[in-house]
């Protein structure tokens, strides 16, 4: 097993951050600190430490995945140099240890998962896997045809072009409404993306001149917000852990980069 993957299944870290302590010297193997990529180890014969203590990889474990609706006003991190609120103040001490999945920007709101699952955390965030996001943008005003068509045929952005499917929002669901004002002056859109670039989406509609009012995301893959309130969390149902083992059974895609949004 590569060595990226067992820490990741032992719940350290997603394979990206997983690489990112290998680079960085913190990971030992059989004694010995290991910087390159691509080593592989055989659970239950080799010793793996990171910052020389043991990693062990249950033959077996219980994965906690949590959904929490984010505020605006907080981090979608673990710790803030600055004090800024985070997403953990959100959430008991006892699921502390958990990491999330993907981000969000201060300011958006909605969907963020967090997870000791390394697989899934890789799966969920890597576009090699094409699991569509899926956001609800209020902007001030209505959008103009023209930028509608724009932002479906892809807007150039300094990291390149940048897709998205957009329609508008023509009815917000009721189970939505206590915390999803509709207001006729100015629109929703809705944006699914593929891909996860640094704020895609309000670069997006800063590109055609729409200014974005609300960010919320709603969706990642088929595990859908539902009528879970701002600042609240909760483990996922039994439909929703079925839908995540069917993800960590689905083949990669295409190749690039992991979700940064």
């Amino acid at each position: 097993m590569r060595l990226n993957k067992f820490l990741a299944h032992a719940g350290v870290a997603s394979r990206r951050a997983a690489d990112d302590m290998i680079a960085s010297g913190r990971v030992q193997v059989n004694g010995r600190t290991v910087y390159t990529m691509g080593v592989t180890v055989i659970p239950g014969r080799d010793r793996v430490a990171v910052d020389g203590h043991q990693v062990t990889l249950a033959v077996k474990k219980d994965f906690t995945t949590l959904m929490l609706n984010k505020p605006a006003g907080y981090l979608s991190t673990r710790s803030d140099p600055d004090g800024r609120p985070t997403i953990l103040e959100l959430l008991p001490p006892e699921h502390h240890h958990l990491y999330p999945i993907g981000r969000l920007d201060l300011d958006s709101e909605g969907l963020i998962l967090l997870s000791d699952d390394g697989d899934l955390t890789y799966r969920l965030t890597h576009p090699s896997f094409e699991h569509e996001k899926e956001y609800w943008v209020q902007i001030t005003g209505r959008a103009p045809e023209p930028a509608m068509r724009k932002l479906r045929k892809g807007v150039l952005l300094e990291d390149g072009l940048a897709s998205a499917e957009v329609r508008p929002l023509v009815q917000i669901p009721a189970e939505h409404r206590f915390w999803i004002e509709g207001d006729p002056r100015h629109w929703w859109l809705v944006f699914i993306l593929h891909e996860g670039r640094k704020r895609q989406v309000r670069r997006m509609c800063e590109a055609v001149d729409l200014e974005v009012r609300r960010l919320v995301r709603v969706r990642i893959a088929s595990l859908h917000i539902g009528d879970l309130a701002p600042g609240k969390w909760r483990p996922l149902s039994t439909r929703q852990r079925r839908a995540v083992e069917a993800i960590k059974q689905e083949p990669a895609k295409t190749g690039g980069e992991p979700d940064r949004s």
